[in-house]
């Protein structure tokens, strides 16, 4: 494996910097340096993902035809990662890197033709609605109902934690259209919009406080068959594919060594349990030195995995692996900076930050007042949202579990 990136590479590395250096505003780096979770604020996000549009850069691993970039996958790579290091919020990945890919592969041509163009501009903006309050990580166990009647399908039941349904138009859900002998059977994928007669929306209060997660309630709403995706009762197999998306694609090592840089350089000003500075105390030194290991060993690991599936090899289960090791290391560093916070870690100060969502039942100080520096009033809510991060796209439990079937056998 060879880590020294080509000549055509660095040159496309710095046509990427100056892009960034030229578009990326200082409120769009705010937004990303005080973002409190994977989700940034929605209309940094949105205003961010009009400027890539503009350049041809919101989906560069789109096909061409579609309005993608003909780039390598190592240059898809270098350019996750010159946006992570430069502070870019990111994009919702609901639309552009997930069920954009299984409308390519499942969708009509008319499918293709409304909805593709209209998510690479932010027109349609999606939300997922996969779990259900009995069905998480065993998904194919929902019972969300789906019943034909003529042309259309009539769907009764609720989703949960449902990303962005408050500012999403369309949402993009497994139901269950009929019992079959194994559960996968039986489910169908479908493309509803979120002004439909009979859903409702109920907001869930997160422990950071903010309202991005959501449950969505279908009273006998009505979508037509025309707005399935695949065939009816075979929606398993386009939630399959859409799972590779979902799990893999992106550079998870540059935004964690970026936090633990940051973490680095705050812990020399932070006072520690002995009277100097944190960054001086062994306990928390050996536990970020660790980390930052970690986070190289995580860096190497994409990189191989980039080799392999460049010379047109599988790489096995190295989405599973990433997935793991990018979110538990990503809770290491989030306690780490909360305990680097201190004292004003404990305050709540959501004003200080830019959330993914409303803040409930909080009111600023009329003056705006900030106790302490923003990254201290970011690390509480950072540290607070991240514990979802082995919960998410497949616990890490699961995620276990296919690794031991796939390199061992069990």
């Amino acid at each position: 494996m060879d880590l020294d990136w080509s000549p055509g590479d660095l040159a496309f590395r710095d046509e990427v910097r100056h892009f960034l250096d030229e578009n990326l505003t200082p409120r769009l780096r705010r937004a990303g340096r005080l973002a409190t979770s994977v989700y940034p604020d929605h209309e940094a996000s949105m205003e961010w993902q009009q400027i890539l549009h503009a350049q041809g850069w919101a989906a560069p691993a789109w096909p061409v035809k579609y309005g993608g970039r003909d780039w390598s996958l190592t240059q898809h790579y270098i350019f996750g990662r010159e946006c992570t290091l430069a502070g870019a919020p990111n994009l919702s990945p609901m639309g552009i890197r997930m069920v954009s890919h299984a409308i390519m592969a499942f969708g009509t041509g008319e499918q293709k033709d409304f909805f593709l163009p209209r998510i690479l501009t932010g027109e349609v903006f999606f939300c997922q609605g996969y779990s259900e309050p009995e069905a998480g990580s065993d998904l194919a166990s929902l019972s969300m109902a789906a019943v034909e009647d003529g042309e259309d399908l009539v769907i009764t039941g609720s989703k949960i934690w449902t990303t962005h349904a408050t500012e999403a138009n369309w949402i993009f859900a497994l139901v269950r259209t009929s019992r079959q002998a194994k559960k996968q059977q039986g489910i169908t994928f479908l493309l509803m919009p979120m002004d439909a007669a009979g859903i409702t929306i109920r907001p869930l209060v997160m422990t950071s406080g903010e309202q991005v997660q959501n449950q969505v309630f279908f009273d006998q709403v009505r979508a037509p068959k025309a707005n399935v995706l695949g065939r009816i009762d075979d929606g398993w197999t386009v939630a399959k594919f859409l799972l590779n998306f979902e799990r893999g694609g992106g550079a998870a090592a540059p935004a964690l060594q970026v936090m633990a840089e940051e973490l680095a350089q705050a812990a020399q000003t932070q006072p520690g349990p002995n009277g100097g500075a944190l960054i001086d105390d062994p306990a928390f030194a050996a536990q970020l030195a660790d980390a930052r290991i970690r986070a190289d060993v995580l860096e190497i690991l994409e990189y191989r995995t980039l080799a392999l599936v460049s010379s047109g090899k599988d790489p096995g289960p190295a989405a599973s692996t990433i997935k793991i090791l990018g979110t538990e290391l990503s809770q290491v560093l989030t306690e780490l900076a909360l305990e680097a916070a201190g004292p004003r870690g404990r305050a709540y100060q959501p004003h200080a930050t830019m959330p993914g969502g409303p803040i409930a039942d909080f009111t600023p100080p009329a003056d705006g007042f900030v106790s302490g520096e923003e990254w201290q009033a970011v690390a509480p809510m950072r540290y607070f949202n991240d514990r979802a991060g082995s919960i998410y796209a497949g616990s890490n439990e699961i995620q276990r579990n296919i690794i031991a079937k796939a390199t061992l056998g069990l």
